[in-house]
């Protein structure tokens, strides 16, 4: 690559400059990877949480589910009356410019849609432990998506540091060592050109 470079003064100011850019995007660009990988580690925990809280919540819900099932029949013409969610909403807040999504469920009160008459308590908490699972369901979704974006991102962060810290850097590195030598070496000649000059002067005024 060095050898492709002609070797002026402002070629070696331009190839400095140019080192100095990349020198600080390594630096915006570890930054970056450091800032996303702590919000990574930290997505990690609270995914395991969320996962612990849905395992045992969902073992109360069918726990309670089996009681129903038992003294009430099969409970699906009652489950039949729940309504779908349609009140989920997704919006984004950006991390180091990585848009993570943020999932909120409207805020309305929970009801059962049935009947208390053929019911009891049984069915009741069922319903209600099926509820967070529902709300815990919905921020699992939002944390191991933000994760995975995350882990998308980083990795391209870690590539083009990479690229920056193998390749670029140490090229114009190559390239400013090649000019200030060959520079160098010109400066030299030049030096040593004057100076048969100027001798072969003294020699003729002598003559």
């Amino acid at each position: 690559m060095a050898n492709q470079v002609f070797p002026t003064k402002g070629n070696l100011l331009n190839i400095k400059k140019s080192l100095s850019l990349a020198s600080l995007g390594y630096d915006l660009m570890d930054r970056k990877r450091n800032i996303l990988i702590r919000e990574m580690m930290t997505l990690i925990d609270t995914a395991k949480t969320v996962r612990d809280q849905i395992d045992e919540t969902y073992r109360k819900a069918y726990a309670a589910l089996q009681r129903a099932n038992v003294t009430l029949g099969v409970c699906s013409e009652v489950a039949a009356t729940t309504p779908v969610e349609t009140g989920i909403e997704v919006t984004y807040r950006s991390v180091m410019g990585v848009e993570l999504p943020h999932i909120t469920i409207k805020q309305h009160e929970e009801q059962s849609h049935y009947g208390l008459q053929h019911t009891n308590s049984q069915l009741d908490q069922a319903f209600v432990c099926f509820v967070k699972c529902k709300e815990l369901t919905v921020l699992l979704a939002e944390v191991e998506n933000s994760i995975y974006r995350l882990a998308v991102s980083i990795k391209k962060t870690q590539c083009r540091a990479n690229a920056l810290k193998n390749i670029i850097i140490p090229g114009f590195e190559e390239n400013i060592h090649f000019i200030s030598n060959a520079l160098e070496e010109k400066e030299r000649e030049e030096f040593s050109r004057m100076k048969v000059i100027r001798h072969t002067k003294d020699k003729r005024k002598e003559a």
